[in-house]
């Protein structure tokens, strides 16, 4: 196929055939959408992750927001774990390493190309988020810069945990409600909403915009490192990033620079709440999940597991494994990193640490082979003492067996029409 910087087709990850602009599977498989790009990797002259906007579902950067990860050969947690060819990607605020996200985390290489992808397609409805986390603080970000109206949904026991930089413009085209329930919760009202006229849902792991963003955390390592790598390792949640990973080494192989073999993927969660772990190997789940967890973000109660082009076939595909972590583990580990790195990690980047050091003692990732670390937040003390940060707003509080759903659709409609119109119409 041959196409200019931002083109793309849509195509079923299972069955290969075209798909409808904006599809979000292919339901003649029960599969996901998957991008076609040109074949060969370009890289361009443009900030943060836009370097690689050839391989990005948008047709020009987002204006504004630039995050991307950073990709360096470690030498004191290598040195640690006697590794000879240790990668790490860091995704967050390091000043020294020119790694700027500005919320601390790779959920900023998944809002960026979402909301612009909307942008490019003319659609002005307004986008339904939500989160537990770092996700939520992506897209409030996006919104607070850019002026894009979106609907977040948040529970309340999460609100401490939200902050943004404090040089975020205030206002922007945020309405956040602040859900009392859980995470479950805020999901099946955030999805209700999305259903209802003058929204629209973000989409989740099914959003190619939003896969293809976590991608670039392995365009950057191949272009970096000259050739992809043997391992990698990554803790996750829904499992969406070791998809992404997956895919963007599929488009490397057939560019032809940067070898032909995938890497193999390891993923990590946090026992004892670990869906993935337990669809993949039978793990017991905890039923107290998810209390107790050393980060929420890592659990997801419906990862897209068994859907085509999904989890399981990712790790099929790669001889991938997923790895189990306890909190006490990823504690100790989470201080190695700061010791032998010099930088803050997030508890779920920590989690994945804690992975390497357990499949290095195994021997399931041997000293010689080159493996790719994806810390997917880090910096975060650095920012809060550096830049400064904010805590979210709150708009309403809801509680969740108990919403009137139109009434909070005109809410979000009329506290977003005046915000836009005291804007000038920025959108």
């Amino acid at each position: 196929m041959h196409c200019i910087m931002g083109e793309h087709e849509l195509r079923c990850a299972v069955g290969g055939e075209p798909l409808e602009p904006g599809a979000m599977g292919c339901e003649a498989h029960r599969s996901m959408a998957r991008t076609s790009y040109r074949r060969e990797l370009v890289v361009r002259d443009l900030p943060g992750m836009w370097k690689f906007i050839d391989w990005l579902p948008v047709l020009e950067p987002l204006e504004g927001v630039a995050p991307g990860p950073v990709c360096y050969r470690s030498e004191g947690l290598a040195k640690e774990l006697r590794l000879d060819d240790l990668w790490i990607s860091f995704s967050g605020y390091w000043p020294e390493k020119k790694a700027a996200c500005p919320t601390c985390t790779f959920k900023d290489l998944e809002a960026a190309p979402t909301v612009q992808r909307l942008i490019d397609s003319g659609d002005e409805s307004i986008l339904v988020v939500a989160s537990a986390g770092n996700t939520g603080k992506a897209f409030a970000h996006v919104s607070m810069v850019t002026g894009r109206q979106v609907a977040l949904f948040v529970p309340v026991s999460c609100f401490e945990k939200l902050w943004l930089p404090r040089h975020d413009p205030d206002g922007g085209g945020l309405f956040v409600v602040g859900v009392r329930g859980d995470y479950a919760d805020a999901i099946e009202l955030a999805d209700r909403l999305a259903k209802l006229p003058c929204f629209v849902p973000e989409g989740g792991a099914r959003n190619v915009a939003r896969r293809d963003g976590m991608g670039t955390v392995m365009l950057e390592a191949a272009w970096t490192m000259k050739r992809l790598p043997d391992h990698y390792i990554q803790a996750v949640g829904s499992g969406a990033g070791g998809i992404a990973a997956w895919e963007a080494s599929m488009r490397l192989i057939a560019d032809g620079r940067f070898g032909s073999k995938l890497p193999r993927l390891h993923l990590v969660q946090n026992l004892p709440c670990a869906p993935i772990l337990s669809r993949f190997d039978g793990t017991a789940l905890s039923g107290e999940c998810p209390e107790g967890m050393y980060d929420l973000v890592l659990f997801n109660r419906k990862p897209p597991y068994e859907i085509g082009g999904g989890v399981r076939d990712a790790l099929q595909a790669t001889n991938g494994t997923v790895v189990g972590v306890t909190t006490e583990e990823a504690i100790v580990a989470r201080m190695m990193f700061l010791d032998r790195e010099g930088i803050d990690i997030v508890p779920a980047a920590a989690v994945a640490v804690a992975a390497l050091e357990r499949q290095v003692a195994s021997g399931a990732v041997k000293r010689g082979e080159r493996i790719l670390l994806n810390i997917t937040g880090g910096g975060e003390s650095r920012l809060h003492r550096e830049i400064g940060t904010k805590r979210l707003p709150c708009h309403v509080r809801v509680d969740a067996g108990k919403v009137d759903l139109e009434s909070l659709a005109g809410w979000a409609r009329d506290f977003l029409g005046r915000r836009k119109e005291h804007a000038g119409g920025r959108t």
